[in-house]
């Protein structure tokens, strides 16, 4: 089941929430994961098919996805607030609550973790699949090491689009899971692998 979603916020953040089918969930999801996609300038929005991937794979596993569109174009700044005002409402509609992004979408869950861990409202796990390194001047590495929450970052081997290996390198040093795909930044023909790979560690982890 699919509904629409306002995030309340002084933005205008879309949304839509994947649920599981009522006739095949095994019981009501107290289980949410926050998605959120690519760079919005470059078309990226709740709509992409890796977002969709992994929030079909959730629901076929009784967990609900809210795919999230970001407000107004804000550099990479209030973007990181669209992905907080996400997880204000999952906590507010759900018992677990965990978070994804893409690309410019997983440095912002990056980022975005980092300072709810500061506030202690860490999401109960993350995975960022491609994250860039850097956002609005800030290093996402250097994010990590402010995690209060499992972390799984998952990137392609054939990645020359996206830096993530610095990300990678200083998930690895804190013990979180890493994952290298053979794939490029896209992950054409991969879509199906990186969902069961963010899918099993969500399960695992919540």
């Amino acid at each position: 089941m699919t509904d629409r979603i306002r995030i309340p916020d002084s933005r205008d953040v879309q949304a839509t929430l994947d649920t599981p089918d009522a006739d095949e969930a095994t019981g009501d999801p107290d289980t949410v994961v926050v998605a959120c996609p690519p760079h919005p300038q470059m078309g990226g929005d709740r709509t992409d098919s890796r977002l969709r991937a992994v929030s079909t794979a959730l629901t076929e596993r009784d967990i609900a996805c809210l795919r999230i569109d970001y407000g107004p174009w804000d550099e990479g700044q209030a973007e990181q607030r669209d992905a907080r005002d996400a997880l204000a409402w999952a906590r507010e509609n759900y018992e677990t609550v965990g978070l994804f992004g893409f690309s410019f979408g997983g440095a912002v869950t990056i980022l975005a973790a980092a300072s709810e861990s500061e506030a202690s409202t860490a999401p109960a796990a993350l995975s960022a699949l491609a994250p860039a390194d850097e956002l609005a001047g800030e290093s996402v590495p250097d994010a990590v090491d402010r995690l209060d929450c499992p972390l799984q970052v998952v990137y392609g081997e054939r990645d020359d689009t996206v830096d993530s290996g610095p990300v990678a390198e200083r998930a690895r040093s804190h013990g979180h899971a890493v994952e290298m795909l053979p794939a490029d930044h896209f992950f054409v023909g991969q879509r199906d692998t990186v969902a069961e790979t963010v899918v099993e560690f969500f399960v695992r982890e919540l």
